[in-house]
């Protein structure tokens, strides 16, 4: 298994609790009052899609390309006995009104093998019945859960070396294991954190075969792996551009629990295949923890969770990353329009955008359970008209700045 190093900051919380601290974070999870009026300039008619009678907690969720599905991991309910340790893979239809917005979910069914770790589900961007994810198809031989560690006092990520991606047809999945195709990965490492490009040639995945955290592309049309980003520190979480031209990643590039966002230029031969890096652009540089980055349909702009407000409550925000061009505005660029958009109680991370940018999905614990279950809201900032925005990169809501937080 890696060491306590590689572990993803952004799930590192803080060791040893004091009183006083204790006290902050109790005001931090209660968040703003009037959440709904805060966050209005972005989101409107939030709708809570997974509760705690049926998932112990739910995350990291996505929509099918054409918005009827999304993909999900979490931890069902039991009866008469525990809940699995670790995280089962569910795919979702959506059930939308009139207006297209989605209202539920129905036909929840898991996908993943019973008892197996798993992690980081992705729809198939051409057709929606095929969808990978990150498996260890059987038990992890460390039976450790992921979760809070009393003894340390911190958030415990798995990497277990059998965790692999592979793909599976929803119209014959039956959540075994011959129901799951190997894409890469041999059960030796852990490889995982795997998306599509726009045009389903390349697959984007993280692995720790190196012994650290480095990002890699697989031509599916050759079988050829490339090693495309491998700095110090954990590199993951990446996502292809819209245009299919660059990617957005996390990394803990300086080894200091400080996790920054990064955006990197692809290199193309004329054959149209990945060669590597033309070059990367940090977009974050601050003393916060800033990850799971995830990108508008536009291609202009990226949300991602921050620890900015709290270390306690985690906090989603837009900010530009426009490509270098004639036709990018210069108030535009990498790291500027910073805008706070969450502002509920206790967690809200993991954003992802229909394929349209109406609706943005994300994990949080506003509900009453107080447990990690998903939400849906439609996202109606107006993006081009940036003064339409509430300003602040890491602005308090009213509440948060009455109780004088930091």
């Amino acid at each position: 298994m890696p060491s306590s190093s590689l572990v993803p900051a952004s799930i590192l919380l803080l060791a040893t609790v004091s009183t006083s601290s204790l006290a902050a974070q109790s005001s931090n999870r209660a968040g703003s009052a009037d959440w709904q009026t805060e966050e209005a300039a972005f989101l409107a008619d939030p709708v809570q899609l997974t509760f705690n009678d049926q998932f112990v907690k739910a995350g990291e969720s996505y929509f099918s390309p054409d918005g009827k599905k999304i993909i999900f991991q979490a931890v069902e309910q039991t009866s008469g006995t525990p809940p699995d340790d670790f995280y089962a893979m569910f795919v979702a239809d959506t059930v939308r009104d009139e207006s297209g917005r989605t209202r539920s979910l129905e036909n929840i069914r898991k996908i993943s093998p019973e008892g197996s770790a798993n992690t980081c589900g992705w729809f198939h961007p051409i057709d929606p019945n095929i969808v990978i994810f990150g498996t260890t198809m059987t038990p992890p031989t460390d039976d450790t859960a992921p979760g809070y560690q009393r003894g340390s006092g911190r958030y415990r990520w798995m990497f277990p070396p059998e965790m692999r991606i592979v793909a599976t047809d929803l119209s014959t999945a039956d959540g075994t294991v011959g129901s799951l195709d190997p894409l890469v990965g041999d059960g030796t490492s852990y490889t995982a954190e795997g998306s599509f490009s726009p045009d389903g040639r390349f697959l984007l995945y993280t692995s720790l075969d190196s012994g650290q955290g480095d990002i890699f592309i697989k031509d599916l049309a050759t079988d050829e792996i490339i090693t495309l980003i491998s700095k110090p520190g954990y590199d993951g979480g990446p996502f292809f551009s819209p245009d299919g031209r660059r990617i957005a990643y996390r990394s803990d590039r300086h080894a200091n629990n400080l996790l920054q966002v990064f955006v990197a230029d692809l290199a193309f031969d004329e054959s149209g295949a990945i060669t590597g890096v033309d070059r990367e652009i940090q977009v974050t540089d601050d003393a916060n923890v800033n990850w799971c980055p995830f990108w508008h349909p536009d291609g202009a702009r990226l949300v991602f969770a921050t620890s900015a407000v709290s270390h306690r409550n985690y906090e989603i925000f837009l900010v530009d990353a426009a490509q270098d061009d004639e036709a990018t505005p210069p108030s535009m660029k990498y790291g500027t329009g910073m805008r706070r958009i969450t502002f509920g109680p206790a967690a809200d991370v993991l954003p992802a955008f229909n394929v349209d940018g109406s609706e943005m999905i994300w994990t949080c614990k506003r509900g009453a359970s107080e447990t990690s279950q998903l939400w849906v809201a439609k996202f109606v900032a107006d993006l081009a008209s940036p003064s339409a925005m509430p300003a602040g990169a890491y602005g308090r809501s009213s509440s948060e700045r009455e109780a004088g937080e930091k």
